[in-house]
């Protein structure tokens, strides 16, 4: 999967600032460009697995006999 993100340099201490815009209220931060990339991608990992928990416990399957398709919505506010 790809994600988008942005970075920017905070102004008052220089750490970088990162954000995933496909998942929001995922930021990270770091204190170069290498660290803030490697925190987010923690993050992003994170806020998914958060999302799919939440998503799960809310799930009902009704009983089914061959098959059954589930679409689950993942775009909850729960982040990690």
């Amino acid at each position: 999967m790809k994600f988008n993100i942005t970075i920017e340099i905070d102004e008052e201490d220089g750490r970088y600032v990162v954000e995933c815009t496909d998942l929001p209220g995922c930021l990270s931060e770091g204190e170069t460009l290498k660290e803030a990339i490697e925190n987010i991608s923690e993050a992003i990992v994170g806020c998914l697995k958060s999302r799919l928990k939440v998503a799960g416990e809310q799930l009902k399957i009704p009983s089914f006999h061959h098959k059954l398709d589930i679409s689950l919505d993942i775009t909850g506010t729960t982040y990690v």
